[in-house]
């Protein structure tokens, strides 16, 4: 394999991930060596140990890229909205879908979803860092919309993973059974749908 040309030792942490996230989507957590990250890299394995402690470290910095930002993006639209929370859902469930289609985001839910049974650390972390963070976002919402009389008196929690479920869908039936021949699902028309089942179904009777 040629190697890529090597950046700046600033930008090795980048490269490092970006090489892990091909690896891990391509051949999963338990078969995917550090070795073959380096050489992917352009680097040697050593420089990986100046960036990661080993490969469960390397990994989590693969979610923090991935998905990290993304849930700084819905954070900030959140802060900034200050109108009634039926105009923002459908923005962040949009926001969402345009990330299944256009990113590595279901890739890597698949990679996670296939390896926390053996490597339950990797469950652990995802919880934590993006379910852990995403779902208060979106009880909050809620609860926002119920206290202002927006919504009806529903669960917050029960109401969120109602909310995100299609989203979910989205990216089993991408990285599950769309390479095996099933129908293109638009990930976009299915979130603007379901917003608007979503809203009816809260507004006060």
């Amino acid at each position: 394999m040629v190697k890529k040309q090597r950046r700046a030792p600033a930008e090795r942490p980048n490269e490092i991930v970006e090489a892990a996230l091909e690896l891990f989507v391509e051949k999963g957590f338990a078969a995917t060596r550090l070795d073959d990250v380096a050489a992917r890299a352009g680097l040697s394995k050593a420089a990986i140990y100046l960036y990661f402690e080993d490969k469960m470290a390397l990994f989590q910095g693969v979610i923090r890229q991935a998905i990290g930002s993304n849930l700084l993006t819905v954070e900030a639209l959140t802060r900034a909205h200050q109108g009634p929370v039926a105009e923002l859902i459908p923005r962040i469930l949009d926001f969402m879908a345009s990330r299944v289609e256009d990113t590595p985001m279901p890739s890597i839910a698949k990679v996670v979803i296939a390896e926390s049974r053996a490597f339950p650390d990797i469950g652990r972390f995802y919880l934590k860092e993006v379910i852990g963070r995403g779902i208060p976002i979106f009880e909050g919402l809620i609860a926002r919309g119920v206290a202002s009389g927006e919504f009806r008196p529903v669960d917050p929690m029960l109401t969120v993973r109602s909310l995100i479920g299609p989203m979910l869908l989205s990216i089993i039936w991408k990285t599950v059974f769309e390479p095996i021949g099933a129908e293109k699902l638009d990930a976009r028309a299915l979130a603007r749908h379901h917003a608007n089942l979503m809203l009816h179904a809260l507004r006060p009777s």
